[in-house]
């Protein structure tokens, strides 16, 4: 049959029809007229020539406020709102307000009952009027000469909201000091201005500020240099092959404006989020929806009080801020639309007054453990001890909180701000004392009859992970303080918890002791590590972890969670780690199937990070001295924890190595100058990590280290990278890893870290650096340790009980658990 012919009357009403429906949501064309008006109640809008954008009323979200503003057409209104002429004057009246361009040629928004608009252009203008309004394919909304369409007198791009657009400026007038920047919503359904904002630094330089309140900035884009900006951490913003930016600056303005190269395939929109992150969102044409290209700050926990007046940020959290004791948000309405600009307010009020107490009852403070804070929103104050900080804080009626710690005495006047409450596990914190009103005590105080209980003990929310209570030739005080110290347990406790150290419980056991599983009422599971009464070593080691591993917290340490120095016995508590330690899988022919190549990067990664904090970024600086795969713990999902911490030794300051006359570790991972000089350093840490790398690569343990009749794993990796076959390295059991370069670059940064002189290995900063900018070119590797017979000779000097003559030092040979 053929195709069947559309009956004329049929296409007339059809063509009725989208004639009617064009009339009822739009008037004609993209321009508004003199005398014409644009109406809420018909659901009158203006399309652009191209159907681009579209400019009308809309609601936002639930709210029952009206708005002027411009979206894509493509998307609708929701969360795609690019520009809102009034949003510090919403409207009410859906059947009155209107938008009209005025005689006198002005763009006025009225509603019918008001006599004064609630918005306007606001322009004067000479002579007749001869204006119209323009919406353009740019989103651009413009008031410009009918005769002349070049002559503009106003523009919407002059005056951005929270997006900016291709084409739009960003910038400041120097006549009239006016910026032109984006300032946030306040929240998801109040387009009101917000606390946030990115605009040009008024002070003349060509870089940006992401800025709190509008005074307090927390993120630069540093220099512009004609082709990016100088900070490394928007690579995004450059002239490339989508985008070309430019940097203006004559006379009487300076801004920033970009263009798209393609548009007809290609858009575009920055928005200053009301979040206090700034976003570019992209689309190209046939998938048809919105995706981030980049974003910044990376964190929220980066962005200056993100949480408000006396809120506290907790990352990983379903609610991400939330109020102290003795706090309740400023509105629950906005917390409910996540909108914490308004804070926290207190209960009750603070009884200081006049530096006098009403009714004899005094504030007091509470302890918030490991936090993070702004130092330079505190003043340093003069005190000698921490009895002395709180003295002058509670006799300072302004004063709100109180830090005292190694830089001295830290008090806050007014409030406190940009709170981070650390994850267990992650980077190690501060102490920080909150100021209380005295109604506010009677439900802060702890049972003490509990604390030595670990079957009873509230890890979650009563541990102290920073140990206060240890002086500085590492013995323990005894406890005068339950939070100034790591806890202690009694034996009984842990006893019962192990099922009395039952051989059933055991997990494993090293050159320390043996390692026990033990459960607490609350179903928490632990591991408990006890120093073997046979060990010689074990008294200063158990003092060396108890000291170091308390001061330390890092999501890829392991964590310590209370000891017990009872009836002769030297206990340490640690998190359980499910899925034992990295040798279990990574030498196992059944196991290490387990161990994709994602997980070994996750792996390899998660190692390179808490040697970094160890090396550079902890309180103190720690060079472990026995990294391998024992000692590599994972936890239920696989992430790596470094653990034991008895051989480690703390460097002071800026020093970076030291020496000792008792060489202790493991064969296959201690470094050349280690070995042979009993001289250690982070360097030597780096060896091991280099060691680990080639043995997470390969799954080959690093065998014959000190065997001239059997090629380690080092020669091994060496002599295939010298011919250019790496790839044969490579765990046969697994995949590839796609692209193939990857599994190169890790061979390549393992290579570098087992290099015969320390001075040629990397730091773990460059290491880091070298993993995660995975396309900068990397240096060539020199023959490493242990691969020619000139470094070998002190076998001669090893026998096969581990015992070393040579310049009267000893080895201790330390298996793994």
């Amino acid at each position: 049959m053929g195709a069947r012919k559309t009956k004329p009357w049929l296409l007339f009403v059809l063509l009725l029809i989208l004639s009617y429906y064009r009339t009822c949501f739009s008037i004609a064309g993209d321009t508004l007229s003199p005398g014409h008006s644009l109406s809420h109640s018909k659901s009158e809008t203006i399309l652009s020539k191209g159907d681009t954008f579209e400019l009308g009323f809309f609601k936002p979200g639930t709210s029952l406020k009206i708005y002027l503003g411009i979206w894509h057409k493509r998307f609708g209104q929701k969360d795609n709102i690019v520009w809102v002429a009034n949003r510090e004057n919403p409207l009410s009246h859906p059947s009155s307000s209107t938008l009209i361009l005025s005689e006198d040629g002005n763009l006025l928004l009225f509603q019918r009952s008001s006599k004064v608009p609630f918005w306007s252009t606001n322009l004067a203008f000479q002579g007749p009027n001869t204006t119209e309004a323009v919406l353009g394919d740019d989103g651009n909304f413009v008031l410009r000469d009918r005769s002349n369409a070049s002559c503009i007198f106003w523009e919407s791009f002059d005056h951005p909201t929270d997006t900016w657009l291709p084409g739009a400026k960003l910038g400041i007038d120097k006549v009239t000091g006016k910026p032109q920047q984006l300032i946030s919503w306040k929240n998801s359904q109040d387009p009101a201005p917000g606390v946030f904002s990115l605009g040009l630094d008024p002070n003349g330089s060509n870089q940006y500020f992401l800025e709190w309140n509008r005074s307090q900035i927390y993120w630069s884009s540093g220099l512009w240099n004609l082709t990016t900006f100088s900070f490394a951490n928007v690579p995004e913003i450059s002239r490339n092959s989508h985008f070309n930016y430019n940097f203006v600056s004559h006379e009487n303005v300076r801004y920033f404006t970009y263009s798209i190269l393609d548009p007809s395939s290609f858009r575009s929109k920055f928005v200053m989020k009301y979040t206090g992150e700034i976003t570019q969102n992209v689309w190209l044409a046939g998938p048809w929806e919105w995706t981030l290209y980049w974003h910044y700050p990376k964190k929220l926990s980066d962005i200056y009080a993100f949480c408000g007046a006396f809120g506290v940020y907790r990352e990983n959290s379903s609610s991400p801020c939330e109020c102290q004791k003795g706090f309740e948000p400023f509105s629950m309405e906005d917390v409910s639309l996540n909108d914490w600009s308004g804070g926290c307010v207190r209960k009750s009020p603070l009884q200081c007054e006049n530096n006098t107490y009403a009714n004899g009852k005094k504030d007091w403070f509470m302890k918030i453990s490991n936090v993070q804070y702004l130092p330079h929103c505190s003043k340093p104050y003069s005190a000698v001890s921490a009895r002395r900080c709180e003295q002058a804080c509670l006799k300072n009626c302004s004063c709100t909180a109180y830090a005292y710690n190694s830089s001295g005495c830290m008090i806050w006047e007014g409030a406190l701000l940009t709170l981070q409450q650390l994850s267990d596990g992650g980077e190690a914190g501060q102490n920080i004392y909150l100021r209380l009103a005295a109604h506010e005590h009677q439900n802060t105080k702890v049972e003490k009859s509990s604390s030595n209980n670990l079957l009873l003990f509230d890890f979650d929310s009563e541990l102290q992970a920073i140990n206060d209570g240890m002086n500085t030739n590492g013995n323990l005080k005894k406890r005068e303080n339950k939070d100034a110290e790591l806890p202690l347990f009694s034996y009984e406790s842990v006893s019962v918890a192990t099922n009395n150290f039952s051989p059933a419980k055991k997990l494993g056991e090293g050159g320390f002791g043996p390692v026990y599983k033990g459960k607490l009422l609350k179903g928490r599971e632990i591991a408990v590590k006890m120093l073997s009464k046979r060990s010689g070593q074990g008294i200063e080691e158990f003092r060396n972890e108890t000291i170091l591993i308390a001061k330390l917290q890092h999501k890829n340490l392991v964590r310590i969670l209370g000891c017990c120095i009872e009836r002769d016995e030297k206990i340490l508590i640690y998190e359980y780690m499910p899925n034992k330690s990295l040798d279990f899988y990574l030498f196992d022919p059944t196991k290490k199937q387990m161990l994709g190549w994602e997980t070994r990067i996750h792996i390899i990664e998660g190692i390179a990070q808490g040697l970094l904090y160890l090396h550079q970024y902890s309180r103190l600086r720690i060079i472990h001295r026995d990294l391998k795969p024992s000692n590599i713990l994972l936890d239920s999902e696989m992430n790596p924890k470094i653990s034991d911490f008895g051989m480690a030794r703390i460097v002071e300051g800026n020093e970076t190595q030291a020496n000792t006359n008792r060489i202790v570790g493991t064969y296959g991972y201690m470094a050349p100058e280690y070995v042979m000089d009993g001289s250690y350093s982070i360097k030597s840490d780096v060896f091991s990590f280099g060691v680990l790398v080639l043995e997470i690569v390969s799954g080959r343990k690093n065998i014959g280290f000190y065997n001239n009749e059997s090629p380690n794993l080092l020669r091994y990796a060496w002599e295939l990278w010298r011919d250019d076959q790496s790839l044969d390295l490579m765990e046969p059991t697994i995949r590839y890893p796609s692209p193939p370069y990857v599994l190169l670059r890790f061979i390549n940064i393992g290579l570098l870290c087992v290099q015969e002189s320390p001075t040629d290995r990397p730091t773990m900063p460059d290491v880091v650096s070298m993993i995660s900018n995975e396309h900068a070119p990397l240096p060539t590797p020199k023959q490493p340790a242990f691969t020619t017979g000139r470094n070998m000779d002190i076998n001669s000097s090893i026998d096969n009980a581990g015992n070393c003559s040579k310049n009267s030092v000893t080895f201790s040979t330390m298996e793994a658990r």
